[in-house]
């Protein structure tokens, strides 16, 4: 029997830190989370598309903050958090909401057609519940697509 709170995914168990990104709420798996921590002075980069915020300094390193909700949604929202992850190219940190912790999952891989994802498609591992809402579990080591890298480091030889 399934208890509020608790998210259900069709798949293998996954542990995953839950936030919000706007009106969405989402899910990362927890291996692939470096830390949280409070938003950061962000300096914006010309040339990149809308969801890049631009650029932080994390711990020493130069670090691009992609803001979630509009990645997802096209909308802003509000931005009280940054996760840092882990990418094949070096750490992100992605701005989101509210985070509201760690919870066990059953992740797998997402059987909807994509179409019904429009352009998220590729950034979607899972969609499950989490109480009475619908949570999306994202695969953050996709989530900044190549043109995104290509258009920050464009920006940044200027």
């Amino acid at each position: 029997m399934r208890q509020y709170g608790q998210l259900t995914v069709p798949g293998g168990a996954v542990t995953a830190l839950v936030f919000r990104a706007g009106t969405l709420l989402c899910a990362l798996p927890l291996d692939e989370v470096i830390e949280t921590m409070r938003p950061l002075e962000t300096r914006p980069l010309a040339g990149t598309p809308a969801f890049v915020r631009g650029v932080s300094v994390l711990r020493g390193v130069p670090t691009h903050v992609i803001d979630v909700a509009r990645l997802l949604t096209g909308a802003t929202g509000d931005v009280e958090r940054f996760v840092a992850v882990g990418t094949g190219r070096g750490p992100v940190a992605l701005a989101t909401g509210t985070v509201l912790g760690i919870r066990d999952t059953d992740a797998g891989p997402v059987e909807a057609h994509p179409a019904l994802l429009g352009g998220s498609h590729r950034l979607v591992a899972g969609i499950g519940t989490f109480g009475a809402e619908p949570l999306l579990l994202l695969q953050s080591m996709r989530a900044v697509p190549d043109d995104v890298w290509e258009a920050a480091a464009a920006a940044d030889a200027r």
